[in-house]
């Protein structure tokens, strides 16, 4: 690349950067300077992934694997720290499907392990390898990647459980990281990828909303789906020096839409010393929650 960008110096890695989200990210992360360590589990996938950045001229090495293996995950970590120097930032962007149809109903144990495998056990090897050496440098970005799925939107399994998974684990890294000058963050992407398009994706956006499941601007949203390019940018800020102060946020980047989800707050239903009064009864749960599931509805 000619020039120097805003990352230029630092190390990235970028799971799941051979295709979809993670390809847009890897590149957005390259052009500005990055030498970024392209993963993806079919090598041959990785191979074009990397070509493709290389041919604009940037630093990118390929690593082929799931690292959803520890071993995969550590050589991501130590092939970056060789190359380029450190480990400045560490993206998440692997993912699997859930199977057509899924639910609790359904879903058969094997799925079951291997949709957590390729979401939240990839993001702990990863965040594991990488935040050590983190540690010692005194500076790091993690950006790990959920989903709307993970507030049960959109109904499944262990889509939904290993994204909202993702979300507590990265929100307990920030704060434990926070004094090392380590920011840990959370972005929900809304784009078209492999995950996201196809007769199949489609039928099932279309079930979820004639089951009531989705409403109609959610399934309007996910049948039309932007560039991934767009929230790729959101990942170029979280892991520039310009988000030196963002830690523990989850975002939403969807095409020309950015936003947050705030974090959840505690809501008194009723209270009483447990020191002078009896548990409450069942008829007097039932008051407290049916009032204010009432006042909630109106």
């Amino acid at each position: 690349m000619t020039g120097q960008g805003v990352l230029w110096g630092r190390g990235a890695v970028v799971v799941g950067g051979s295709s979809g989200i993670g390809f847009a990210v890897a590149a957005a992360l390259a052009k500005q300077g990055a030498g970024v360590v392209v993963n993806g589990r079919n090598e041959a996938a990785v191979e074009r992934a990397a070509n493709a950045i290389r041919m604009s001229g940037n630093r990118v090495v390929g690593v082929a694997g799931s690292a959803a293996d520890e071993i995969v995950a550590d050589k991501l970590v130590s092939t970056c720290a060789a190359t380029f120097g450190a480990v400045d930032i560490l993206v998440n962007c692997a993912g699997a499907a859930e199977p057509p149809a899924s639910s609790i109903l359904t879903v058969k144990p094997w799925e079951w392990r291997a949709l957590l495998d390729s979401h939240l056990t990839t993001v702990f090897n990863t965040c594991r390898a990488a935040a050590p050496r983190m540690v010692e440098q005194g500076r790091g970005s993690i950006i790990n990647t959920s989903s709307f799925a993970y507030l049960g939107d959109y109904g499944g399994t262990g889509y939904a459980a290993g994204k909202g998974a993702v979300t507590s684990l990265t929100l307990a890294m920030a704060a434990e990281l926070r004094e090392y000058g380590i920011r840990a963050n959370i972005v929900c992407p809304g784009a078209k990828t492999r995950l996201s398009s196809g007769l199949a994706y489609e039928a099932r956006i279309l079930d979820l909303y004639r089951r009531g499941i989705l409403d109609e601007v959610a399934m309007g949203g996910a049948l039309d789906a932007p560039p991934a390019e767009h929230v790729a940018q959101l990942y170029l800020y979280l892991a520039s020096q310009k988000a030196a102060d963002v830690t523990g946020r989850i975002f939403i980047g969807a095409g020309g839409f950015i936003g947050r989800f705030k974090r959840p707050e505690t809501a008194v239903l009723g209270y009483r010393d447990h020191a002078e009064s009896p548990p409450w009864s069942l008829a007097e749960l039932h008051d407290l929650i049916d009032e204010n599931a009432a006042n909630k509805a109106g």
